[in-house]
């Protein structure tokens, strides 16, 4: 029997080092979650898709859900206080409807889903990128899969890619890339160029402006606003908007150092919590997860801490029948 004994030792030890082995294997095969990471960029130059006309939609089932689908994405508001808490429509970041290129057009995104998103770390459907926005943009809740505003945004964005390809990123998806500024981005500046570009729309106090109970323009801070988890809330992306859109009617007016200012100075205001916090142990571990792009989520400011409360901009309002 002594003969055995080291044998079995010897096996012993081998399968204790084979399974240490398989462990490191294991873990070095884990792919490093980086939840910052973009989609890619369009490809230069001028887009020459053109959507289908309104005048086009068919008079069938399939038109009548497009129809609702542009009505939902126009006036996003008619799903307050059921999906939406807060006072933005789609079309305020995809401008004429989701039609205009270089404005996030709806056209140029439909066939790129599904996609992998660094946002969530996993591959999204058409469907969960929409109720991305509703999460985030809307700091709301996304309606369920399957649900009649779902599918007709859906439908209206399968509508807008009639005859666009499929899988090929488009000239105009997006928002065109903007090089970093000369200077660094400075806030302070970003309220001068605020004050002699923007404010005449969305107000001195950043609110934006109704007209009864329509919001024509929408309100870039406070309650009323995108969260700190949407993509707008970055200073590059909420530049390169303002960049290739702003002032409304005059694309491309301003220099790239005053979109990159004004940028600063809007994301540098207080604005609903990031819906991602409520599984962080803390606003550090918030920032350190997903706010590693340059914002100012979690970063002193003006004598505070940007994003350290807990207001989730809940609304209060009863709700709205779906629409």
């Amino acid at each position: 029997m002594t003969p055995w004994k080291p044998t079995l030792w010897v096996a012993g030890g081998t399968l204790s080092l084979l399974a240490l082995s398989l462990a490191a294997v294991t873990q070095a095969a884990e792919p490093e979650r980086d939840y910052q990471k973009p989609l890619p960029p369009a490809p230069p130059g001028e887009a020459t898709f053109q959507p289908p006309l309104e005048r086009d939609i068919p008079d069938n089932q399939y038109g009548d859900m497009v129809r609702l689908g542009r009505d939902i994405f126009i006036n996003t508001q008619q799903l307050r206080g059921r999906y939406v808490f807060n006072d933005q429509n789609c079309s305020n970041c995809h401008l004429d409807a989701g039609r205009l290129a270089d404005s996030a057009p709806m056209w140029a995104s439909f066939g790129m889903y599904p996609a992998y998103r660094g946002k969530n770390d996993r591959v999204n459907t058409m469907a969960e990128r929409i109720q991305g926005c509703f999460t985030y943009s809307m700091n709301g809740k996304p309606p369920a899969a399957g649900s009649e505003p779902l599918v007709a945004m859906q439908t209206y964005l399968h509508w807008m890619a009639t005859g666009a390809p499929i899988n090929q990123a488009m000239p105009g998806r997006g928002y065109p890339d903007l090089p970093e500024p000369e200077k660094a981005y400075d806030p302070a500046r970003g309220a001068e160029v605020y004050a002699q570009n923007c404010a005449v729309c969305h107000g001195a106090d950043g609110a934006g402006q109704q007209v009864g109970d329509r919001q024509v323009f929408p309100p870039l801070w406070g309650d009323g606003a995108y969260n700190w988890g949407a993509g707008m809330h970055r200073v590059s992306t909420a530049a390169a908007f303002i960049k290739a859109n702003m002032p409304l009617g005059q694309p491309n007016s301003l220099s790239n150092q005053q979109a990159w200012d004004v940028a600063a100075y809007i994301n540098s205001h207080e604005r609903p919590q990031d819906p991602r916090r409520r599984t962080m142990e803390s606003l550090e571990a918030t920032v350190e997860t997903f706010h590693q792009h340059g914002g100012y989520y979690g970063r002193p400011f003006n004598g505070q801490t940007l994003g350290d409360h807990a207001n989730y901009g809940q609304d209060e309002r009863p709700a709205t029948p779906d629409a």
